[in-house]
């Protein structure tokens, strides 16, 4: 009789097992990819003034979360509305002087020995996006192609300059505060290639002048972002 009982026990322990497993291995149709998201770029300037280069590496850094908002019953069209933060840098021999509440521009010369000449800026953004993928409930491994705007506002620039014997950092106030531009993210898995084109100006029109001509330069950044379930 005992061995009768434990025998039921045994059973009845795997019956449990073999459910708590198969209840794990169920597909949840309702399945999001609200994603964590975190990149890096290199960053290039276009439409740059005669004489001005870019130096060193422009980089820049991306992190927020996006939620997803699926469009079809296979879920593999989808909006993504996010919100994050990021800080952008860009190296070049254009250089910032403060004029108490305007800003002097001129282009430093080659001669001239330096180690840095930076703006960066620091961003609130969010991104939207319209999603394309291959994803199911139990994949995580798929195909994207995520393309749309992202939107933005500088929350600080500053200007720096560093040399042998100055260094010279203040915040700018003629950068174009409200960013807005189209971008593309396309990948397999964690690896997904971003794009960022800006559609408006790096500096607020008529604020940023190099030798009597306004400065017109348009960000453009290229490099990864991975997403996190």
């Amino acid at each position: 009789m005992r061995n009768c009982f434990l025998l039921l026990l045994i059973c009845f322990g795997f019956t449990l097992s073999a459910q708590t497993v198969q209840d794990t291995l169920i597909p949840d149709p309702d399945y999001l990819e609200d994603q964590f998201y975190v990149g890096v770029t290199y960053n290039l300037l276009l439409n740059k003034p005669e004489g001005v280069k870019q130096r060193n590496l422009s980089y820049g850094f991306q992190a927020g979360f996006i939620k997803d908002i699926p469009l079809n019953i296979n879920r593999n069209v989808a909006i993504g509305l996010g919100l994050g933060y990021a800080v952008n840098s860009y190296y070049t021999n254009l250089r910032a002087v403060e004029n108490g509440e305007e800003f002097a521009y001129a282009v430093i010369p080659d001669d001239f020995s330096y180690k840095r000449n930076k703006i960066e800026t620091h961003l609130v953004e969010l991104p939207i996006e319209f999603r394309l993928r291959n994803s199911n409930p139990v994949d995580y491994k798929f195909w994207r192609f995520y393309a749309g705007m992202k939107l933005g506002y500088i929350v600080g620039s500053r200007s720096k300059f560093v040399s042998k014997n100055l260094k010279d950092s203040f915040y700018n106030t003629d950068t174009d505060n409200f960013r807005y531009g189209l971008m593309v993210n396309m990948g397999y898995n964690t690896f997904t290639i971003h794009a960022y084109y800006a559609l408006n100006k790096l500096f607020e029109p008529g604020k940023a002048n190099l030798e009597g001509e306004e400065i017109g330069m348009t960000p453009l950044r290229i490099g990864l972002i991975f997403y996190i379930l």
